[in-house]
């Protein structure tokens, strides 16, 4: 049994954030296709909307898709908010911004109403798509650059987004560390962010720093939304960020460090593959209303049949 505390209050200006999330609350799971038809249909539906507060989608996967797919996230869409996490705009790129994606993209917030559109803190095409999120370098130069391009999307979108921050693995040059660099990004484009706080972990384990400093020094009032995940850990220690895997108990420790510091902000479940039985994701949905809905001042207990197995462990390679 793992025991999870923390003694962290929560402040005024965290609970006016938590009840002003645009649109969403609680807990949510990434749509994926491979769990639309357990998602669709009479007999499912009054389950799942108890269930999913809300579904995340990538735009470009589902922009201009018909037929069955396109009803049944129609379908869903009309019972369940769903929210919208780009891959592929680059809005760190230094090629020309892709304006024509993104008013592609306002058209599909606006037909299925989704309340967030957000994007990678990265750049991901030169010329071409690269098929990665890279990372930036922090420097004031790439603060000025990346927030200009955001704000050019908020423009077009006419709306705010949010940024996420990445992991990595090599970084081009530092002039500053990680936290200080998506503060500035944040403040200058004036717009939200996206914490993913398996990021965070996988981050500083392969860079080595403290993740629970990290969330204790970014700003509260940009922070809108939440992401957990799962990883893999490489048999020489480097840890990849898959999505593939269950959450381990230090992100979980972190995402109730992020409660206490930032209210019970809307958190989205990432798993993009080894998909498990819908039943174990929603053990770690479960999980997170758990933490959402405990006293920050009060320990909480997750019993083993409120994980799903082998959730405490890390992932390896062996």
């Amino acid at each position: 049994m793992n025991k999870i505390t923390t003694t962290s209050t929560l402040s005024t200006d965290s609970l006016s954030r938590e009840a002003s999330s645009p649109g969403i609350q609680g807990a949510g799971l990434g749509l994926r296709r491979a769990l639309l038809s357990s998602l669709t249909g009479k007999d499912v539906v009054e389950t799942s909307k108890d269930t999913f507060d809300f579904f995340e989608v990538a735009p470009e996967n589902w922009i201009g898709i018909g037929g069955r797919l396109g009803r049944q996230l129609k379908e869903i869409s009309e019972r369940t908010p769903i929210i919208a996490h780009g891959l592929s705009l680059s809005v760190g790129g230094t090629a020309p911004l892709n304006t024509g994606l993104v008013k592609d993209i306002k058209s599909f917030l606006d037909e299925h109403n989704m309340p967030i559109y957000s994007e990678h803190l990265s750049y991901s095409a030169d010329d071409g798509q690269l098929y990665d999120l890279l990372p930036l370098p922090f420097t004031e130069e790439a603060i000025k650059h990346v927030a200009a391009r955001i704000r050019q999307v908020q423009d077009i979108l006419e709306r705010r987004i949010a940024i996420e921050n990445i992991s990595y693995y090599l970084v081009p040059e530092q002039q500053m560390n990680e936290v200080e660099f998506v503060n500035a990004v944040v403040k200058e484009a004036d717009c939200d962010l996206l914490l993913d706080v398996n990021n965070v972990y996988v981050n500083s384990q392969n860079h080595n720093y403290d993740p629970s400093e990290y969330i204790n020094q970014l700003e509260t009032e940009h922070v809108s939304y939440i992401h957990v995940a799962g990883h893999y850990r490489e048999d020489d220690g480097i840890i990849i960020d898959t999505h593939g895997a269950d959450v381990i108990d230090p992100v979980w420790g972190l995402l109730e460090q992020a409660y206490s510091r930032f209210g019970k902000l809307p958190t989205l479940l990432e798993r993009d593959f080894n998909l498990p039985a819908l039943s174990d994701l929603t053990n770690e949905l479960n999980i997170i209303k758990r933490l959402q809905n405990t006293n920050t001042q009060q320990s909480i207990n997750l019993t083993p049949n409120q994980k799903v197995a082998g959730a405490h462990h890390e992932q390896s390679a062996a």
